[in-house]
């Protein structure tokens, strides 16, 4: 009923832009639906229009109604807006699960609403993944405005802000209106201004708030690409911990000492919370985690129950169960394999014989954490997001497993025969898991759409392509592959990064030799034909052109001294990510290692 609804409404709207532009543009439009053209053709026609009528004659009447007309067909085609649309304010206050005062955290602006609007964005569709935060606390301590709470701090509060105008998409997250690279700029600049003084913070004396702030500035730098500053606020964050005793340190109990259970609750949060945020940040790009252990235990898994709601704001899809107490207890265990894998795979000096049983034992390991999850995080019963998301992290986890063929250069395996079936053991796991995190990005898209997907589906999707074009029976016309590439689209539209990450994907399909198999297929759809970089129609313009833009910069900063926009490969491409994403590793400057007798002090 509601898609009758829906499509009513976009017949009415069609009509009624026709009757209100001049004629030359009616009848490109009524040519455009004549040819049966997709929405991709459509909005880029009205896009094109629109430009046209406010230049030549400010017709409002026409201008208003090309607007609604392209709002309508942004929701068809399941893509974000092709410009920042504006906010209507009084409606979004009265159904922002979170109120909270602007000031005294932020200069930036005096609006509640706007406030309330990206807070309760960052709780909804960042937050859940890594949880290192305690919302209770957090929001509790911001409404009383206490600015030398040690659970929310202007420091903070901005981050957070300029982490969340990622998910928006209203005029209001821009600095400059419709460049992505904007998005929070003024927030991020507010929260840098604080860093200084949060950086010299020592020992006992760190406070809760400063270290979530250096991770939240961690997840901005990774999606924005500012050079190295992403392991440099990662190392910072590190070494918060370490200085507080609640990681890489003799076991703490929190009980002892003088604390409120508030904080005991976010200490614990934020100390596990560091630990997955290292261990996925490190074994996504092949690197040992550098934490190895975490002092304080975990949190109660049954801390949430079947009352506790994952609300989709600000869509109007249903509430689901938000099972976060159990997802965070099944991320700590998965984190805890995370740990183990990059440390032998990465770190640890090991015969090839000794490499390979390890993957065997690491891969049956994971294999029985699947099985053993929640009923309620079956895929079947479309759980909350950050539950699909954890069933990426473990195919990616199977993904790296695989990689280098399970070990099986190794000569100890005997024939060639032997060294090839296990190979193609190998592959046949990497390319299963590859399509099932296409299959859960489908979900994703259904249930909730790609627009406001967390950054790490990015990166699992991104693995997953990749994992498909180094399979020597690459297809690309394979239904796997150009649903994903479609959702990629999605998500890499929303940052820096991510258009980076469009651009050298779809170069790397062309050097397959593959892209006309997908132009001149009956079967594919044009909008996902323009995802590959030509269309059949010359006079649309690439919404894709200008992602290459800004690339230049990393010219010789790869191991092979050049840069090129292709990727040879799986481990290519993680290379030239974990560049354009975190920077390199040995050129952050973190603080001194603190003092291993430093702690948290009551």
């Amino acid at each position: 009923m509601e898609q009758q609804s829906y499509h009513r409404d976009l017949l009415h709207d069609l009509l009624k832009v026709m009757r209100s532009v001049d004629d030359s543009h009616a009848q490109g439009l009524f040519d455009l639906l004549r040819a049966d053209s997709s929405a991709e053709q459509l909005r880029s026609y009205i896009d094109r229009a629109l430009d046209e009528i406010q230049i030549s004659d400010h017709d409002d009447q026409a201008i208003s109604s090309l607007e609604h007309l392209r709002e309508k067909v942004n929701v068809s085609s399941g893509a974000p807006p092709s410009r920042p649309t504006v906010m209507d304010l009084n409606y979004l206050c009265d159904i922002t699960p979170f109120r909270v005062p602007a000031k005294p955290w932020t200069t930036v602006t005096n609006d509640d609403n706007l406030v309330s609007h990206l807070v309760s964005l960052y709780f909804t569709w960042d937050y859940p993944f890594y949880a290192f935060v305690d919302q209770r606390a957090f929001i509790r301590h911001m409404t009383l405005g206490n600015v030398d709470s040690d659970l929310c701090s202007p420091f903070l509060v901005n981050a957070l802000l300029a982490n969340a105008c990622y998910y928006s998409q209203y005029a209001e997250a821009y600095v400059v209106p419709g460049v992505v690279a904007s998005k929070g700029r003024n927030f991020l600049a507010e929260a840098e201004r604080y860093l200084p003084s949060h950086q010299l913070e020592k020992g006992g004396g760190v406070r809760l708030a400063s270290l979530q702030g250096a991770l939240l500035l961690y997840e901005r730098y990774a999606m924005s690409g500012e050079d190295d500053l992403g392991y440099t606020m990662l190392n910072l964050a590190i070494e918060m911990a370490e200085a507080l005793g609640i990681i890489n340190r003799e076991p703490l109990d929190l009980s002892k000492l003088q604390l409120s259970d508030e904080m005991i609750t976010s200490v614990k949060r934020t100390a596990w919370g560091v630990f997955q945020v290292d261990t996925v940040v490190h074994t996504n790009f092949l690197k040992p985690s550098r934490v190895s252990n975490v002092s304080l235990d975990r949190i109660d898994p049954n801390e949430t129950g079947s009352g506790d709601v994952w609300v989709p704001y600000p869509t109007d899809k249903r509430p689901r169960q938000s099972w976060l107490s159990q997802y965070f207890d099944e991320a700590c265990k998965l984190s805890y394999l995370a740990r183990d894998i990059s440390h032998h795979l990465y770190h640890e000096t090991t015969t090839e014989t000794d490499q390979y049983r390890q993957k065997q034992v690491f891969f049956n390991k994971l294999r029985q954490w699947e099985r053993a999850l929640p009923d309620s995080f079956q895929v079947v019963k479309r759980p909350p997001p950050h539950v699909l998301l954890l069933r990426m992290r473990y195919h990616v986890l199977l993904i790296g497993l695989a990689l280098d063929g399970f070990g099986v250069q190794s000569f100890f395996l005997g024939s060639e025969d032997q060294r090839r079936m296990m190979d193609e053991a190998a592959n046949a796991i990497s390319l299963a898991s590859a399509r099932e995190i296409s299959a859960l990005a489908r979900i994703h898209r259904e249930e909730y759409g790609m627009e406001r997907a967390h950054q790490f589906a990015t990166y699992a999707m991104m693995l997953a392509l990749f994992t498909m074009i180094d399979d020597p029976s690459f297809d690309v016309l394979s239904h796997d592959f150009l649903s994903l590439t479609s959702a990629f689209s999605i998500t890499a539209s929303r940052s820096p990064v991510g258009r980076y990450l469009f651009h050298m994907f779809r170069q790397s399909v062309r050097s397959r030799n593959q892209e006309e198999r997908v132009l001149q297929s009956d079967a594919v759809f044009d909008e996902v034909k323009e995802l590959f970089g030509r269309h059949p129609w010359p006079p649309l313009p690439d919404r894709w052109g200008d992602y290459a833009d800004g690339l230049e910069r990393y010219l010789g900063t790869f191991s092979g001294g050049s840069w090129n926009c292709t990727a040879s490969g799986v481990r290519d491409m993680l290379e030239k990510y974990e560049r354009l994403s975190l920077g390199n590793r040995g050129n952050s400057h973190p603080r001194r290692p603190s003092s291993p007798n430093a702690g948290w002090e009551p």
